[in-house]
């Protein structure tokens, strides 16, 4: 056989070897395409009302858009300072002192990041060591479980359950140990709505003191809140100022979610390695978008309010609208959504399937709340979000009137 000869038969065509695949790896690689990605085709195949992704229907503050527009023309568009940029570490530190009583350096323990995610995915790879134990509660937002596990950690799940999905001793009990390096605890809390009160927080920072546990603490939602809750951050409990990694989002505070403009604060000792990771991840963020959030964090309190205000009223219409017709709707506090409890006339269907069902049978695209757990799924509960305009919401609600008159 001829070396030609050789070279086709190995790989089928001239000149080419086949090589055999070296695995990739399998944190990724294994990975289902999410229900967020099936939802959103289909709802793009069967022209449907999309209250599945978690997006406003407003472009947001014309104000911070123009702030972001002018910078980007008349400003510096090389790279910005790695922390990022002082007015926004300043900004930054201004902004949540007044609204949560938090006295954070700006110089030591502030950090700009390109998302919250990049964020997060910086934490975990600064503080967990492989064989380190990391806490998460499901229903939980699906990029943790991939990081936690990319950085070596081992994931101790909590099962949290509607309608309360309450945190108890009990169940904190059963997954801490001398071996949980940390705990990754989102509030106000996706999927659920729930912004977690002061009990339960501090029944949580009890066992990140008992067990010297870090806190990193996703809270992105800590603006949009309802029914004059107060929120109250991880890191002003007793015990947790040292020990806490607080990240917070511009993208959700101004409803802009494309802009991936993430805010870490921690103790300087702490921030010092979190910066290590950040600088071997992004580096930097869009200097006209930091300058623009730095203007937009100094807006005053009535912008925040009627915000907040606005988003209520969103909530409050859908909420009542699916109450009218029938459907035995989940309390919700925070974020851009709330859920229903699938009623008895569902029970053969899950909340996978019900959803399926509903876009592909009355044009309505939801999210299964069981997509956000890892394992032991409450199969019971779908996701709508509200962050849209009247017309949308009740466009949605017409099609939902659509299903109940079938049933």
């Amino acid at each position: 056989m001829t070396s030609e000869a050789h070279t086709k038969s190995r790989a089928g065509s001239p000149g080419v070897i086949a090589v055999p695949a070296r695995p990739l790896n399998p944190i990724y690689a294994e990975l289902p395409t999410t229900i967020f990605e099936v939802m959103s085709q289909l709802a793009r195949t069967h022209e449907a009302v999309n209250l599945g992704q978690g997006f406003p229907d407003d472009p947001g503050p014309e104000d911070v858009r123009r702030r972001a527009a002018e910078a980007v023309v008349d400003g510096w568009n090389q790279y910005p300072p790695m922390m990022g940029l002082p007015e926004l570490r300043r900004a930054a530190a201004a902004h949540f002192r007044r609204w949560q009583g938090l006295e954070l350096d700006p110089d030591s323990e502030v950090m700009v990041t390109s998302g919250a995610t990049e964020a997060l995915a910086g934490a975990l790879m600064a503080l967990i060591e492989p064989g380190d134990e990391v806490v998460l509660f499901q229903p939980l937002y699906d990029a943790y479980l991939p990081l936690v596990k990319r950085a070596g950690g081992i994931p101790r799940l909590v099962r949290l359950e509607p309608p309360a999905w309450s945190i108890t001793r009990e169940k904190l009990d059963a997954v801490f140990s001398e071996r949980t390096k940390l705990v990754l605890f989102n509030n106000p809390q996706n999927p659920t709505g729930v912004v977690y009160e002061r009990a339960e927080l501090a029944l949580l920072a009890e066992y990140c003191v008992r067990f010297n546990s870090y806190a990193v603490c996703d809270e992105v939602w800590e603006h949009v809140i309802f029914d004059d809750v107060e929120f109250c951050s991880m890191m002003a409990l007793p015990g947790m100022r040292e020990r806490t990694v607080k990240i917070s989002s511009a993208g959700k505070i101004f409803g802009m979610t494309g802009w991936k403009v993430g805010l870490v604060f921690a103790a300087p000792a702490v921030m010092k390695v979190l910066s290590k990771a950040h600088q071997f991840l992004t580096f930097t963020t869009p200097p006209n978008l930091q300058a623009a959030v730095a203007y937009g964090l100094g807006k005053p309190d009535s912008y925040f309010i009627e915000m907040r205000a606005a988003l209520q009223r969103s909530r409050d219409r859908l909420a009542q609208g699916l109450a009218g017709l029938g459907f035995s709707v989940l309390p919700s506090r925070g974020t851009y959504f709330l859920s229903i409890e699938l009623a008895a006339h569902a029970d053969a269907l899950d909340d996978e399937a019900f959803c399926l069902d509903l876009v592909r049978s009355h044009k309505v695209a939801t999210i299964p709340v069981s997509a956000f757990y890892a394992q032991d799924a409450v199969k019971s509960v779908v996701r709508f979000c509200f962050a849209k305009h009247d017309a949308t919401i009740d466009r949605a609600l017409e099609q939902l009137a659509a299903l109940r008159r079938a049933l």
